[in-house]
C-alpha cells in the first residue's frame, strides 16, 4: 500500500513557488492571535513596550533604526530590547550566544559551529544573523556605529564587544539601508553601551557542564570617574575570559551513527525512498587502521600489528559510501565525533573611553578597544586513500598473511581507505588582534528657536589576524613518506630515498591502529612549520550628522536628521609561497583589495495630525567597485487609542559585496562529493577533491524591498499589560551567493545544467578541483510575524514581570535562478538559511528584594529536512532533485529551560553586591538527532544533530560574583 506523506503541512504548490499573503498566511495570522494569550502566561519580551522598570530613563533617546534623536520619540520600525536585567540574569560566557536566544534570530555562528573554518580562517568566531538571509545581511553596530570585521567575509566578531558596558541590546527587524547604510538587508543589532558608568565595580564567573567539561571563568572591572567639576569623564574596562578545549563530541547520543545516506536499494521505478535518516549506518571506504577498497582483498581491513578483520558491509551498493548496518561501529571508530566539542578560547579585551565637556552643550571624547583572541580547534580525523606496494615495508613486517595473499592473486598494490589512527586531529589555531579607535565631538544648540543636536566622528578599526593551521600534512611529503620499503640492509626507509639518500624523507606506517612514530608525523607536519597566513582589515569611516526641529505644522515639528558618511574596507596580507599549493588544508593565498563608499542621507518625521506620524528616510551611496545606488524607506505610526498604537514601514535597501565575495584569491580545501552512478563522468561515487574559493569583481549590490505592519496593544483595563504584533516581507533581488560543491555536482550531473560542468576538473581521470564562485542569484524572499507581549505586577511581597517573544517563519525562499526555489523555512538542518517555523523565548522575573528569580523557556517547533521533499515508506515515486523522497522527513523541536537566582547585598560604603546562581538547560535535554549527510567526508566527525540550533552541551552551571561601589 502506498503510504506518501508531503513535508510538514506545506502544500506542493506553495513549495514550489513564491507566494503572496494568502490562505496559509491568514492560518498563520490566526494562530497568532491564539498566541497571544499563551505569551502572557508563559513569558517572553516585548518590542515596543515600556523600557523595564530596572533601567533608568533617559531624555534625549536615539532608536535604533532611525537617527532622529528626541524625547519619547516612537520609530515606526519594530525594535526588541534585551536590558541590563536579562542580561545580569543568565551572566552568558558570552554575550552572542545570549542574543542568539532572540527569536528573530536565525542563522548565526558560535567558535563551536565555526571550528571546521580552516581554510577560510573562520574558526572562533561568534555571529549574528537575523531572519535566516545569513550572518553577511545582519549589521552589527556599536552605539550606532559600524565595528571593524574579524573576518574577510565582513563578519564583526561579538566576541570584540566589551560585554561588561552593554547596557542593553537592541534589534531592529527589518530593513534599515537608509538609516545605517549597506548590509542592514535583514536588520541590525546595536550594542549600547553605558559610556556614561560612574563608580567602580569588580566581577568574576565561572561556568561548567554537568559531564565535567566546558569549564570557563571571567574576571572583569570597570571604573568610571569624573574629574574638572564633571566636565571630565574617564572610562575603563579590563576583562579576561578563558575556556577549556574538550575535544571530540563525548556525549552517548552521539554514538548511534544516525545520519542521512542514499539508499542502497533505491532505483527510479521501486518503490523505495532515495534517502533514508536512521541510526547503525556507517562509511564503507575506511576504518581507522586502514580498509582495502577494491580487488579481490576488498573488506579487510587492518587492526594491531598481525591482526585483521573481514568488514561485513551489510547493506550498501557500487559507489554509495554507506553501508545500512554490518559492521558500521568498526567503520565509524576513530572518526565518529572527533571535531571539537568545546573551542579553546581565551581572551583579554580592554576599553577606554575619554570625554570632556568643553561647554555644557559641547562635548568631544576619544575611545580605544582592543581585543585580543586564540581559538584553537580541531576539525576531524580526515579521512585519507592512499596505495600501498607489494613491496611496502610495513606491510611485509606487520602483516604478512595479507602480503602473501597478494602475491598468490598477483597484485601490485592494494587501494586502502583510512582515518588514520595515531595521527593528531588536523585542526586550526588563530589568533586575532582587533583594534577600534573613534575620536569625535558631539553637542547641541538652538536654531531659530529650535533644538538641534550635532555628531561628527572619526573612526579607524583594523584587525590582524594569525592563521595558522596544526596537524596539516604537506602532501608531497606524506606520498614520499608512505612508499616505505626495505634497504639493503634490511632497514625501512622511503623508497625515494634509495636514489637520493640526503632528501631527509622518515618512513611512515599507513597501516594498523598502532599510529606511524613521532619523526615521520615531524616529517609530514614540515617539521612544525605548517600553513600559515597574515592577514590584516582595516576600515576607516568618517561621518558628521545634525538632527533637529525644523518648522512647525498644525500638528507640531517636523523632526529631521541629515550627515554625510565615508568608509574604507581594506584586506591585504602575506603568505610563504611554500604555504600557497599542497597541503591536505589551507593553501593559504593573499587576499588583497579595497573598496571606498561615499554617502548622503535625509530621514525626517513629519506629523500629519495628533498621534499620526510619518517618517521617511532617502540615501545615496557610491561604490568605488559598482558605482552610485539609492535606498530609501518611509514608515508610519499612527496613535489611534491610548491604548492602540499601529506602525508600517516600506523599505528600498541594499548589500554590498564584502572583500571576500570581491576579492578572495582562491584559497583551496580538501572535501568530497558524490557524482551519482551513472553520470557522464570518468568517475562516480563518493570522492575526494581541492575546493577552489575565488572572489568576483563583477559582482553588484543586491537590493531589497521590505515591508512591516503591526500594532503595539496596551489595554487601560489591563494595567501592566503590553501586546505587539508586527508582520514583515522581505524580497532580494540579485542576492549575492555561491553554490556548493555539491550542488555544482547535482547542476550538472542530475539537473543537466552544463554552464557548470566546466567548474568540476579532472586530471588523468581522476576528480581534481572543483571551483566556486560568487554571484548574483536571482532571488531571497522570507516573511514571517513576532508577536511579543509583556506584564508587570506586584504579588505578594514582590514584582513579577513576564516578556515574551516569538517569531513565525511564514517563508524563506532561496531562488538561485538555475535550478528550483528551495524554501528553508521549518527546515531543522544546519543550512546557512533554514529557520524554524516557530521560534520563542518567554522570561518570567519575580523580585523580592534582595532575590531575584528568573525562569527562561526557550525554544523552537518540528521542522522537517526540506520542504519540497516526499516522506514515503513504500510505492514511493520517482525521486527528483527538487521533490526527494525520504523514508522519514520530520525533526523534532526542542525546549529548554534556564533558571537562576541574583542575591543582591550590600559592600563598603553605598555599594551593592550580586551572588549570582544560573542552571541553563536545566533538565539537561538531549540533542535531536538530525541526519547530516550524505555528501562530505567530515559528517561522522560532527555532532549527529545540527548544532546550531540544538545544546550540544548539555545541562552548565555557572555562578557570578559581582561588586559596586
Amino acid at each position: 500500500m502506498r503510504n506518501v506523506v508531503q513535508a510538514s503541512g506545506r502544500s506542493s504548490q506553495r513549495r514550489g513557488m513564491m507566494e503572496s499573503f494568502s490562505a496559509r498566511s491568514v492560518r498563520a495570522l490566526l494562530l497568532a492571535g491564539a498566541a497571544v494569550p499563551l505569551l502572557l502566561a508563559a513569558p517572553a519580551m516585548a518590542q515596543g513596550a515600556p523600557t523595564p522598570a530596572d533601567e533608568e530613563p533617559v531624555n534625549d533617546i536615539v532608536v535604533t533604526g532611525s537617527r532622529i534623536v528626541g524625547d519619547g520619540y516612537s520609530a515606526p520600525t519594530p525594535v526588541a530590547v534585551l536590558g541590563e536585567a536579562d542580561i545580569a540574569a543568565q551572566a552568558p560566557a558570552n554575550i552572542s550566544d545570549f542574543v542568539n536566544q532572540m527569536p528573530a534570530i536565525a542563522g548565526s555562528g558560535t567558535s563551536g559551529t565555526a571550528s571546521g573554518g580552516l581554510s577560510n580562517a573562520g574558526a572562533g568566531i561568534n555571529s549574528i544573523g537575523l531572519r535566516g538571509l545569513g550572518v553577511g545581511r545582519t549589521l552589527v553596530l556599536v552605539d550606532g556605529q559600524r565595528s571593524v570585521a574579524s573576518t574577510v567575509g565582513g563578519t564583526v566578531d561579538i566576541n570584540t564587544i566589551p560585554q561588561d558596558l552593554v547596557k542593553r541590546v537592541e534589534v531592529i527587524t527589518g530593513g534599515a539601508s537608509a538609516a545605517y547604510g549597506s548590509d542592514a538587508v535583514g536588520g541590525v543589532v546595536n550594542f549600547i553601551l553605558d559610556t556614561g558608568y560612574k563608580g567602580f565595580k569588580i566581577g568574576a564567573d565561572t561556568g561548567i557542564s554537568t559531564y565535567g567539561d566546558a569549564f570557563n571563568y571571567r574576571f572583569t572591572g570597570t571604573a568610571g570617574f569624573s574629574l574638572l567639576d564633571d566636565r571630565l569623564h574617564l572610562l575603563t574596562n579590563v576583562s579576561y575570559f578563558k575556556q577549556n578545549r574538550e575535544e571530540g563530541v563525548d556525549r552517548d547520543w552521539n554514538n548511534s551513527g544516525y545520519f542521512q545516506i542514499n539508499n542502497p536499494a533505491y532505483t527510479a521505478d521501486n518503490g523505495e525512498p532515495q534517502r533514508l535518516v536512521g541510526s547503525g549506518f556507517g562509511p564503507t571506504g575506511y576504518t581507522a587502521g586502514g580498509l582495502i577498497t577494491s580487488g579481490v582483498l576488498k573488506g579487510t581491513y587492518f587492526l594491531g600489528e598481525g591482526q585483521t578483520g573481514q568488514l561485513n558491509y551489510g547493506s550498501t551498493s557500487t559507489s554509495n559510501p554507506w553501508m545500512i548496518g554490518g559492521d558500521w561501529q568498526t567503520t565509524l571508530a576513530g572518526h565518529e565525533g572527533t571535531n571539537t566539542l568545546v573551542p579553546l578560547d581565551k581572551r583579554l579585551s580592554v576599553f577606554q573611553r575619554i570625554g570632556f565637556d568643553v561647554t555644557p552643550d559641547i562635548e568631544v571624547f576619544g575611545q580605544f578597544s582592543y581585543n585580543r583572541s586564540i581559538s584553537a580547534s580541531s576539525y576531524q580525523q580526515t579521512p585519507s586513500s592512499t596505495t600501498i606496494r607489494a613491496d611496502n615495508a610495513y606491510l611485509l613486517s606487520q602483516y604478512p598473511t595479507v602480503a602473501a595473499a597478494m602475491a598468490a592473486a598477483d597484485l601490485s598494490s592494494i587501494s586502502v581507505g583510512t582515518s588514520n589512527a595515531g595521527f593528531p586531529i588536523p585542526g586550526s589555531n588563530i589568533k586575532r588582534q582587533v583594534y577600534r579607535a573613534v575620536v569625535g565631538a558631539k553637542g547641541k544648540f538652538d536654531l531659530f528657536d529650535k533644538p538641534m543636536n550635532w555628531d561628527v566622528y572619526y573612526q579607524k578599526g583594523v584587525t590582524k589576524a594569525r592563521e595558522e593551521l596544526t596537524n596539516t600534512w604537506m602532501n608531497s611529503r606524506m606520498a614520499l613518506a608512505q612508499d616505505a620499503v626495505f634497504d639493503g640492509s634490511g632497514n625501512i626507509v622511503c623508497r625515494s630515498t634509495l636514489t637520493n639518500p640526503g632528501n631527509g624523507c622518515v618512513p611512515i606506517d599507513r597501516l594498523g591502529t598502532n599510529g606511524p612514530s613521532q619523526a615521520a608525523l615531524d616529517y609530514i607536519y614540515n617539521d612544525g612549520n605548517q600553513p600559515l597566513r597574515h592577514q590584516t582589515i582595516k576600515q576607516d569611516v568618517a561621518a558628521a550628522t545634525i538632527s533637529g526641529k525644523a518648522f512647525a505644522l498644525p500638528a507640531g515639528d517636523i523632526a529631521f536628521a541629515t550627515g554625510v558618511e565615508w568608509r574604507r574596507e581594506q584586506i591585504n596580507g602575506s603568505v610563504d609561497p611554500v604555504f600557497n599549493s599542497g597541503w591536505l588544508y589551507g593553501n593559504f593565498r593573499v587576499n588583497q583589495g579595497k573598496y571606498d563608499v561615499a554617502e548622503g542621507f535625509l530621514e525626517l518625521d513629519v506629523p500629519i495630525f495628533d498621534g499620526m506620524n510619518v517618517n521617511a528616510a532617502a540615501r545615496g551611496t557610491h561604490y568605488s567597485t559598482s558605482g552610485w545606488v539609492g535606498t530609501w524607506k518611509v514608515g508610519a505610526n499612527w496613535q489611534a487609542l491610548d491604548s492602540l498604537r499601529f506602525r508600517g514601514t516600506l523599505s528600498h535597501d541594499i548589500r554590498a559585496p564584502n572583500l571576500d565575495e570581491l576579492f578572495a584569491a582562491g584559497t583551496a580545501r580538501t572535501n568530497s562529493v558524490i557524482i551519482p552512478t551513472g553520470a557522464n563522468a570518468p568517475q562516480t561515487g563518493s570522492l575526494q577533491f581541492v575546493q577552489n574559493a575565488f572572489g568576483n569583481r563583477a559582482l553588484k549590490p543586491e537590493v531589497a524591498d521590505s515591508w512591516t505592519l503591526g500594532a503595539v496593544f496596551e489595554p487601560s483595563f489591563l494595567p501592566g499589560v503590553s501586546l505587539s504584533f508586527d508582520y514583515y516581507e522581505i524580497k532580494i533581488k540579485d542576492a549575492i551567493g555561491s553554490i556548493t560543491a555539491q550542488q555544482t555536482v547535482d547542476l550538472c550531473y542530475e539537473q543537466n545544467v552544463t554552464s557548470y560542468c566546466p567548474n568540476i576538473h579532472f586530471v588523468n581521470g581522476q576528480l581534481s578541483t572543483i571551483d566556486l564562485t560568487p554571484i548574483n542569484f536571482a532571488r531571497q524572499q522570507t516573511k514571517g510575524f513576532d508577536i511579543e507581549a509583556s506584564y508587570t505586577a506586584q504579588v505578594g511581597p514582590g514584582t513579577l514581570r513576564l516578556h515574551g517573544q516569538a517569531t513565525h517563519y511564514i517563508e524563506n525562499v532561496v531562488d538561485d535562478g538555475i535550478s528550483f526555489p528551495i524554501d528553508y523555512a521549518g527546515v531543522l538542518t544546519n543550512t546557512t538559511y533554514a529557520s524554524p517555523d516557530w521560534v520563542y523565548r518567554v522570561s518570567a522575573f519575580y523580585d523580592i528584594d534582595p532575590v531575584s528569580l528568573n525562569l527562561v523557556a526557550r525554544g523552537f517547533t518540528d521542522g522537517v529536512y526540506g520542504n519540497d521533499w516526499i516522506e514515503c515508506d513504500g510505492d514511493c515515486p520517482a525521486s527528483t532533485a527538487q521533490y526527494r523522497t525520504i523514508n522519514d522527513n520530520s525533526i523534532k523541536g526542542a525546549v529548554y529551560f534556564d533558571a537562576s537566582v541574583d542575591f543582591k547585598f550590600p559592600t563598603m560604603g553605598d555599594g551593592i553586591g550580586h551572588l549570582t546562581f544560573i542552571v541553563n538547560n536545566l533538565l539537561n535535554k538531549d540533542p535531536v538527532l538530525v541526519g547530516n549527510g550524505p555528501d562530505g567526508n567530515n559528517v561522522p566527525a560532527y555532532a549527529q544533530t545540527n548544532r546550531s540550533r540544538y545544546d550540544v552541551i548539555g545541562r552548565t552551571f555557572r555562578v557570578s560574583a559581582k561588586v559596586e561601589f
